[in-house]
């Protein structure tokens, strides 16, 4: 059964920068609960920024960001999958992957079942006692993703999710995305320069070019 949600987004006004001028000037766009939005563009045009700003780990010069329902303070509703991993080195898989868990404050054999399911899914099992630093870039940005999807979460931002996956296994997660949105009716949003990833992901699209300093 899908979860009640109005955990759209809502961007109005939207300016950021660092120094030298504007990274976003006056960006605005509405993205509909549920949905998926690609946010494609040139290096150095602020897609990386924009998410950091929706996620709320920076704040904009100007302009609003709207997450709906979503409160601020209950982190787990929005998760967010860096473009470097940001895994913990010193934390194994199963104990990055049961990390967002436990701050939600789910009980050990819950969070214990949770990630061996996790593992499974995304091709991972077996490696729940490695470091970060024992795995391939494609097994941990593996376990970036199951990171961020063992919450279920309301709204699921993405920094190149697939980079150093190959195509198959690129498809069969998108495709297990998908579904867990189908179930729990995520809103989505992700940067890519993959069209193949947008053909099969994306509802919709924003292009952002770099602003004129």
């Amino acid at each position: 059964m899908s979860r009640a949600s109005d955990a759209g987004i809502a961007v109005r006004d939207l300016s950021k920068g660092y120094g030298e001028g504007p990274v976003l000037d006056g960006l605005s766009f509405d993205l509909p609960s549920g949905e998926t939005l690609s946010v494609i563009g040139p290096s150095g045009c602020g897609k990386s920024t924009l998410l950091y700003l929706l996620a709320g780990l920076d704040k904009p010069d100007r302009g609003t960001v709207s997450t709906g329902e979503v409160s601020r303070r209950d982190k787990g509703r929005i998760s967010f999958i860096l473009q470097d991993y940001g895994l913990f080195p010193w934390k194994t898989v199963q104990e990055n992957l049961s990390l967002p868990l436990e701050l939600q404050g789910v009980a050990p054999s819950t969070r214990r079942k949770a990630v061996a399911d996790m593992l499974d899914e995304l091709g991972l099992g077996g490696l729940g006692m490695r470091y970060p630093a024992q795995l391939s870039g494609g097994q941990r940005q593996r376990v970036a993703i199951g990171r961020a999807l063992i919450t279920d979460p309301d709204i699921l931002l993405m920094d190149e999710p697939f980079k150093g996956l190959d195509e198959a296994l690129s498809r069969r997660i998108i495709k297990r995305i998908r579904e867990r949105q189908t179930e729990n009716g995520q809103t989505i949003l992700f940067t890519s320069h993959n069209p193949g990833e947008l053909r099969l992901f994306a509802d919709k699209t924003v292009r952002l070019d770099p602003t004129s300093h």
